[in-house]
C-alpha cells in the first residue's frame, strides 16, 4: 500500500495518474499480472518508444516495478503493479518530529495462544516442527520472519519511549498480513480482531491466503504451495477513532485508552473461535512476502497539557 500523508507529497503520483495512457497501463497490468514491455505495447497499440516514457514515470512514482527476465528469448523487461492500494490522508499531516518510530519482528510476540495449523520460520529454515505449538515458546521465535496459525492470538508489547510528560495522540502500525488456509486459497476470509491493552478496538476481514506467485522476498527454499505474500494493512488509532487503511472500524480512540509516556502498550491480533470467518492469520516479516519490512510502528505524541 502506498500511503500519502499530504497532498503536496502526492503531487508526482497525481501527475502520473493524470494520463489516460498510464491509467490504461495500470488497468492492463492489474487484469493480466506480469507483462513484458512488448506485450504491453502490443495490447495498448502504441510503440515501444512511446511506452517507455510512460513506464518510467510510473516506475519513478513507485506505482509499478520492473524486473529483467532472461529465461525467455532475449532479456526482456517485465512490468507489474507494485502497490495494491493507494491511501491518501486529507487530514492535517502528522508532525513526525514528535513521533517515536520502531520495528518489531513478527516473532517477537510476548504472549500467545495459537492452534494448528501453525508454525514459524526464519529466512533459512522452519523453527521446530510444523503444527507443534510448543515451539511458540522457543527462544528462536525472536528470529522468525513469518508466523501463522488457524485461530487464537499473538500479542506484542510496543516499546513506548516517547519523551516524559507527553501523551500519545496516535499509534500507526503497518503490517503485511494474510489469512491461513490449508495450502493456499485467495478466497479464504478471516476475521482478525485488534486489541490494545485488552480493549477491543475493532475487526478487519482478510480476504485470502495468497500463493499465485512467489513473494518478492520469500526465500527460495519455501515450498510453492505455502503462503507466499500478504496485503499491507495500516492500523491507526487516534483521537477520531480506530482505522484500517483509512476506513473507520470503531470509535475507540487514544482519548478512550488514555495513553501517556508511562503506559505499557500491548497490541493483540486474534482470530476468535466464534468469529464468522475463522480463517487464520499469517504475519510476514522482512524476508517473506512482498514488502521489505517487519511490524512498523509510529507513535505520535503531544505535551500532556494540550
Amino acid at each position: 500500500m502506498l500511503h500519502i500523508t499530504s497532498l503536496n507529497d502526492g503531487l508526482e503520483i497525481f501527475k502520473a495518474l493524470g494520463s489516460d495512457v498510464r491509467v490504461q497501463i495500470l488497468n492492463t497490468l492489474l487484469e493480466n499480472g506480469h507483462m513484458s514491455m512488448n506485450q504491453l505495447a502490443t495490447q495498448l497499440n502504441i510503440t515501444n518508444g512511446a511506452l517507455t516514457g510512460h513506464i518510467k514515470k510510473l516506475e519513478d512514482t513507485g506505482l509499478i516495478s520492473i524486473s529483467n527476465d532472461s529465461t525467455r528469448h532475449g532479456n526482456q523487461k517485465i512490468c507489474s503493479v507494485k502497490e495494491d492500494k493507494l491511501l491518501i490522508d486529507f487530514e492535517q499531516p502528522v508532525d513526525y518530529s514528535n513521533t517515536f518510530s520502531t520495528q518489531i519482528k513478527v516473532g517477537q510476540f510476548t504472549s500467545h495462544k495459537v492452534y494448528p495449523t501453525c508454525g514459524m520460520a526464519t529466512s533459512k529454515s522452519l523453527i521446530g516442527e510444523l503444527d507443534d505449538i510448543r515451539y511458540f515458546d522457543h527462544p528462536d521465535r525472536f528470529r522468525a520472519d513469518i508466523v501463522w496459525f488457524t485461530k487464537g492470538f499473538v500479542e506484542y508489547t510496543i516499546p513506548n519511549l516517547i519523551p516524559r510528560n507527553n501523551r500519545i495522540s496516535q499509534i500507526a502500525v503497518s503490517m503485511e498480513l494474510s489469512s491461513e488456509a490449508p495450502g493456499i486459497n485467495e478466497d479464504w476470509p478471516s476475521d482478525v480482531s485488534f486489541y490494545i491493552n485488552d480493549t477491543y478496538v475493532g475487526m478487519w476481514t482478510l480476504p485470502g491466503d495468497y500463493g499465485d506467485v512467489r513473494g518478492m522476498f520469500t526465500p527460495d527454499w519455501w515450498l510453492p504451495n505455502w503462503n507466499q505474500y500478504g496485503l499491507i494493512k495500516l492500523f491507526v488509532i487516534n483521537r477520531n477513532g480506530t482505522f484500517i487503511d483509512g476506513l473507520k472500524i470503531s470509535d475507540v480512540s487514544t482519548s478512550t485508552l488514555n495513553l501517556d509516556y508511562t503506559s505499557i502498550i500491548r497490541l493483540k491480533l486474534a482470530v476468535e473461535e466464534d468469529a464468522e470467518h475463522v480463517g487464520g492469520l499469517t504475519l510476514f516479516g522482512k524476508t517473506f512476502g512482498n514488502y521489505d519490512q517487519d511490524i512498523d510502528v509510529n507513535i505520535s505524541y503531544v505535551p500532556i497539557a494540550q
